[in-house]
């Protein structure tokens, strides 16, 4: 069973919405932050948005008023979402879930994370 697993990609047009999903177990990740990253083709993989245990929530400029986090504990799962709005064509990427026993909010929270999820394709075109 992965640790922590994405699903929602898929294709869009410009414009359009799209939500993310992100499930991972509450025995181990409760205390956690979770985060979201992408990463386009040739590209380094870049921070998005990380949403802390409490649901207080931080993003990277380039989403700000376009992507909003989320967090539903239930039972045994935490599943965080990335609600996705005004797409462009450079949202296109390979969008991670991460989480970490800190809350790293910078360019640099790709190196923080203790664990990773295998990705979500997100295609938005033109």
């Amino acid at each position: 069973v992965p640790m922590v697993a994405e699903s929602g990609g898929g294709p869009v047009q410009s414009g359009g919405s799209l939500r993310l999903s992100c499930i991972a177990s509450r025995s181990t990740h409760d205390t956690y932050c979770m985060s979201w990253f992408r990463q386009a083709p040739g590209k380094e993989r870049e921070w998005v948005a990380t949403i802390t245990r409490g649901s207080s929530t931080y993003y990277a400029d380039f989403v700000k008023g376009r992507f909003t986090a989320s967090r539903d504990n239930v039972k045994g799962t935490i599943t965080v979402y990335l609600q996705m709005k005004s797409l462009k064509p450079e949202d296109t990427a390979e969008y991670y879930c991460g989480s970490s026993s800190g809350c790293p909010v910078s360019s640099t929270a790709r190196y923080r994370m203790d664990y990773w999820g295998k990705g979500t394709l997100v295609t938005i075109s033109s």
